[in-house]
């Protein structure tokens, strides 16, 4: 019997399941699918010439998270590689906003939108090298985060206090208004702010678009060395050199619960895996409340908050295998590694607009992907290995976009439509992009769900990342935590705070507090310090 059965091997999961053989629990995880990583996958499926990574591809995240530095990932291999530019986001008339892997340099480009905007980016990221460290600690630890708030609290009253607070808090069209004269400036916020599920007007949006563009100029937006698979390797190989058991191709349904305590699992083929100490599961809330426990063991306020559960936007992908370079009108896109592409501010309210009245847009926000530019040992020398995906409603009422008339059924008309629209865009910035199309692979919302169930018709973040479901409110009001209603059951998932993006925190946050449980969180922050 394993002290601890890990639900999921995405990447939260094998940080959970590190973590724990670290303190040394023996640990085994159960994952679904017949191969692990979860949302951190590469392939050959486009091209077998060409690297190609299923979901998340850049990790500043994962840069910047001191869970995954402490884990020490370099020792498994795991290496790191950057583009020359960090991100871009061209206008159709060649002008080009873009953030440098130098302030200096970001502060140059954004001087010729206007010239005051060196000087603003400047202190926006004196403030950002101030608080950063701090913030990201605080971040990352469970809410409260009462020791690093601390800190951060401090250095916080330093940096302006409620001024900053203010900043933060702000839609992002109106923290860049207010703190660019420029177009460019503000673009680069307003674009990082949609890598989740906030429109331009959306409060707290101007925080989550400032938070990403620091850590851009921070840490860069770099990619594993030979996929994204490569960081998923990475732990598992960890994971297997301490001890630790991982089964693929096993799928999980139903958590054991006597007693009101949780005491393993049961498999598809009836078999049961207790658990000594603990379940962690990562998994999204819905499933694991409704599915995997079941309402009868539940508090009745859990199970009608669970109803009030909001997704974030759906997500729809397409992987290139390009011949050549991208042939951008703006040359400030050439060498980024991440390239935006709407038209202005003004274009990404249209079309958060249209996904909020259930609308397919008919000119999709695309967050463009150059792999061989950041990476060159994903394609051939003189190739580009790409991608693109784009945000959708989770529940489909029209289509602006007419009489491509997609409704969400996803056939293979719908698919080819809507691979279509998001080319389209791509070629309004870059004329000739479509000739340079040698394969390409179509992940519509039910297939990222399929690959990758926590993925719920292709929402990345697990939950939206709007206010009302962070911290306290994640995944439903007056959690915010990893323990459960159901003793030694733990949501190590990013349905967890502090929600999306690969940095390990829900996993860690989730093993710290099964470890806690029993007394031995002390003896895992010394083992990890030694």
């Amino acid at each position: 019997m394993p002290d601890a059965v890990v639900i999921g091997a995405g990447p939260n999961g094998l940080v959970a399941a590190n973590l724990l053989v670290d303190a040394g629990w023996s640990v085994e995880v159960l994952e679904a699918q017949d191969e692990p990583g979860g949302a951190v996958r590469s392939d050959h499926g486009v091209h077998p010439d060409y690297i190609s990574d299923l979901f998340s591809a850049f990790y500043p995240l994962a840069a910047a998270s001191p869970v995954l530095a402490r884990l020490d990932l370099a020792s498994e291999g795991l290496r790191w590689s950057h583009a020359p530019r960090v991100l871009a986001h061209p206008l159709l008339d060649g002008r080009c906003a873009v953030l440098e892997r130098r302030v200096r340099d970001t502060s140059a480009g954004l001087a010729e939108f206007a010239a005051s905007d060196a000087d603003a980016w400047h202190r926006m990221y004196e403030t950002w090298s101030g608080i950063g460290p701090d913030l990201v600690r605080a971040l990352f630890t469970p809410f409260p985060p009462v020791r690093a708030g601390l800190s951060l609290a401090r250095k916080l009253r330093a940096a302006g206090g409620l001024r900053l607070a203010r900043k933060l808090a702000l839609p992002v069209r109106r923290l860049g208004e207010e703190e660019f004269a420029g177009e460019g400036g503000r673009l680069l916020l307003a674009g990082n702010a949609l890598h989740a599920d906030l429109a331009p007007e959306a409060a707290g949006s101007g925080g989550f678009g400032w938070l990403m563009s620091m850590l851009g100029q921070s840490h860069g937006f770099p990619v594993p060395v030979g996929g994204s698979g490569a960081l998923t390797a990475a732990l598992v190989n960890r994971l297997h050199h301490r001890g630790g058991v991982l089964r693929c191709g096993e799928r999980v349904t139903s958590v054991v619960v006597r007693g009101g305590v949780a005491v393993g699992v049961r498999t598809t083929g009836g078999e049961p895996v207790d658990a000594e100490r603990a379940v962690l599961a990562d998994t999204s809330a819905p499933a694991l409340y409704r599915d995997l426990v079941g309402e009868e063991h539940l508090p009745s306020r859990l199970v009608r908050d669970l109803e009030r559960f909001q997704w974030d936007f759906a997500t729809f992908k397409v992987d290139w295998a390009l011949r050549g370079p991208v042939p951008w009108t703006a040359q400030g896109a050439v060498g980024a590694g991440t390239v935006h592409l709407a038209d202005g501010v003004d274009g990404l309210t249209r079309f958060t607009a249209q996904i909020a009245t259930g609308r397919v847009p008919d000119e999709p926000f695309c967050l463009f992907g150059q792999m061989t530019t950041a990476d060159p040992s994903r394609s051939p020398a003189g190739t580009e290995s790409a991608w693109a995906y784009t945000h959708l409603p989770q529940r489909i009422t029209d289509d602006a976009g007419g009489p491509d008339h997609i409704t969400g059924r996803w056939d293979s008309r719908e698919q080819e439509a809507m691979a279509a629209r998001l080319e389209a865009q791509v070629e309004r910035f870059a004329p000739g992009f479509r000739t340079l199309i040698a394969a390409r692979r179509i992940l519509a919302p039910p297939s990222l769900q399929a690959m990758d169930e926590n993925l719920h018709n292709g929402a990345i973040n697990n939950g939206t990342t709007a206010l009302h479901q962070q911290a306290i409110f994640r995944p439903t009001p007056g959690t915010g935590r990893p323990e459960t209603p159901v003793k030694r059951l733990y949501l190590a998932s990013a349905a967890a705070h502090p929600g999306g993006g690969v940095h390990g925190a829900p996993g860690a946050n989730a093993a710290r507090a099964a470890l806690r449980a029993h007394g031995l969180h002390t003896l895992l922050h010394r083992a990890q310090r030694m």
